[in-house]
């Protein structure tokens, strides 16, 4: 882990936004995100950038084809395969980018970020986790990636060299590095869909992990999961989806203190990405809303203060859903509640 980082209510995003132009999007995440900008996704630019098929380039059988992609096995020679286990062993993410056609908003935020005036205090970056991945990415009988035998065991060893890359090339844009797992599928962990054990779950996050070094290390779910799971990973950072999903991560008050006991940090996901609940809220309203999550923990004797300034504040989940109107609104009531919790809460704290 990096030195210790107290973010004190620092806003950033999930990453995925609606615009098609990486410029745009990447300028509106340093107009209201300057502190910590996060990389925007892009689906609306290309199917390219749909979570999934964003971190493809290189796996072995791996297809696209117009709006759909799957695996298919024969593809997925022994010289493939060769090829990425020789990459893992030799510990060279570098034979292993995201190339600009799916990451444009990648290459466009550090573009950006060298024009800037002042550099940010962290950038983030984001990888779709192992879970997740190996549980969508299937062959043409829907048969899941993760449940065969030997393209099972490719798949986290694939990831982490994405990660790894991306940090690496997110290196000269900041101090500090954030680099999360986005986790969607971990909501169905515990049921008859998802045949995996605590401990192959953890092994397949950790063995993405590891591949993150003097860096902050983080995973997003954006529904009710096991968080206890996901807290005895290696990670720095959790984001869970608390607008809508507080009462899941509440289960939790003895994991999450041992968590922020090891300088661990909760990326609330407060602010709302539908419409219709974000035309409803205000800077206020989510505050209070986000001292209503955080009371139960201070009862079980987690310090209020203390959970604050170990804290980030962000969407609830990507924005992509959002026309761009509603998107930039969602990120200007984030930066606002930012600002809103800092002034009341930790005026007191040092600035990081």
């Amino acid at each position: 882990m990096t030195a210790m980082f107290e973010p004190l209510c620092l806003a950033t995003a999930v990453g995925s936004m609606p615009q098609a132009s990486p410029e745009a999007a990447s300028q509106m995440v340093l107009r209201f995100l300057p502190d910590i900008p996060a990389w925007p996704q892009l689906p609306a630019r290309s199917f390219k950038e749909n979570m999934y098929v964003q971190y493809s380039e290189g796996f072995p059988g791996f297809i696209v084809e117009d709006d759909r992609f799957y695996i298919d096995p024969p593809a997925a020679t022994d010289k493939s395969l060769e090829r990425l286990y020789q990459a893992y062993v030799d510990n060279r993410p570098d034979a292993w980018k995201i190339s600009e056609g799916y990451a444009a908003g990648l290459y466009a935020l550090l573009r950006e970020i060298k024009a800037a005036a002042t550099a940010p205090t962290a950038v983030k970056g984001q990888v779709t986790g192992p879970v997740s991945w190996g549980l969508t990415v299937t062959d043409q009988q829907k048969r899941p990636v993760l449940y065969d035998d030997a393209l099972g065991d490719a798949l986290a060893k694939h990831l982490r060299l994405k990660a790894a890359w991306q940090l690496a090339f997110l290196r000269p844009a900041a101090r500090q590095h954030i680099i999360t797992l986005d986790e969607p599928f971990m909501s169905a962990y515990g049921s008859a869909y998802i045949s995996l054990t605590r401990e192959k779950v953890i092994s397949l996050l950790e063995e993405v992990l590891g591949g993150l070094r003097g860096c902050l290390k983080g995973i997003h779910c954006c529904a009710n999961t096991d968080w206890s799971v996901l807290l005895a990973t290696s990670v720095n950072i959790v984001n869970p989806d608390v607008y809508n999903y507080a009462t899941s991560f509440n289960l939790y008050p003895e994991e999450i203190k041992k968590f922020l006991d090891r300088d661990g940090i909760v990326a609330w996901g407060i602010v709302p990405n539908d419409e219709a609940s974000l035309k409803k809220e205000s800077v206020a309203s989510l505050r209070d809303r986000l001292d209503d999550v955080i009371a139960p923990l201070a009862r079980k004797g987690i310090p209020f203060r203390k959970l604050l300034a170990r804290s980030l504040v962000t969407p609830s989940c990507g924005l992509s859903s959002l026309g761009l109107d509603a998107c930039e609104l969602a990120l200007e009531t984030l930066a606002g509640l930012s600002r809103e919790l800092r002034g009341k809460y930790l005026s007191a704290h040092r600035t990081p």
